[in-house]
């Protein structure tokens, strides 16, 4: 087991009793605890303290959930965020995924799945380069290209039809997944389950969405991509030439 005794983790939750709790049992398992009990403050306490780990609420006063969890998204995509909820329904929890969060529990909630979940997503931000998708820049080399792209992933930048692109984690993540298996369909699920960690059961269109972002950047034709194409019923494949290094 990972040593996590250095994490501090952000629990953004107007509930009293349930913030006081989470932050006793994972205190216990060794974590540092900040609490913030609205929007606002929470994303004050994000950015004076950069935790490890948010978990947050959706119904908050002064600003709710999806708010904060998109303004952390516009600076930074790579903290990992566990919201915790007492809205069940499907629309909320796909919202919160296409949002860009990590993971979903709602109240109540079975507390050793919740630290196991919190242990699972430290561990995983902790992997950063050194996790399945981001071992496979070895595979990719520092340069990429392909047509009249090119993909530098040692700024993180593309060189492409709508100019210099500044490419965020999960980008990279996904094109050098693409990459590795260039050539072979990967289904929806797969991709979700190597670059998110989603179970591969998770309904979303977050994929489609990075999909329809990429042809924007990389296609001539984003209506008739050349290189990350469709495959019915399975999911996405990327047709490409070699890397250079």
């Amino acid at each position: 087991m990972t040593d996590t005794r250095k994490s501090l983790i952000l629990i953004i939750e107007d509930e009293p009793h349930i913030a006081e709790g989470l932050r006793l049992n994972l205190s216990l398992q060794g974590y540092d605890v900040e609490i913030a009990e609205d929007g606002s403050v929470g994303m004050e306490k994000w950015r004076s303290l950069s935790p490890d780990l948010v978990v947050l609420d959706i119904m908050l006063p002064v600003m709710d959930g999806i708010s904060v969890l998109k303004a952390i998204r516009q600076e930074n995509e790579r903290v990992p965020i566990l919201i915790l909820s007492a809205k069940n329904a499907s629309g909320d929890k796909i919202k919160g995924l296409s949002c860009g969060v990590d993971d979903y529990m709602t109240k109540p909630f079975n507390l050793e799945e919740f630290l196991l979940r919190v242990e699972r997503l430290l561990l995983r931000s902790a992997w950063s380069s050194a996790d399945k998708v981001g071992a496979i820049a070895e595979l990719a080399g520092e340069t990429y290209r392909f047509g009249d792209n090119e993909i530098r992933f040692s700024t993180m930048t593309a060189i492409c039809g709508v100019g210099e692109v500044h490419m965020t984690d999960l980008e990279i993540r996904l094109l050098r997944l693409f990459i590795a298996n260039r050539g072979r369909p990967l289904s929806r699920g797969e991709i979700l389950e190597s670059v998110w960690g989603y179970d591969r059961s998770t309904s979303t269109r977050t994929v489609d969405n990075f999909i329809v972002r990429f042809r924007k950047y990389f296609e001539k034709d984003p209506k008739d991509p050349v290189f990350f194409k469709s495959v019915r019923a399975v999911g996405y494949v990327f047709e490409s030439g070699q890397p250079t290094s």
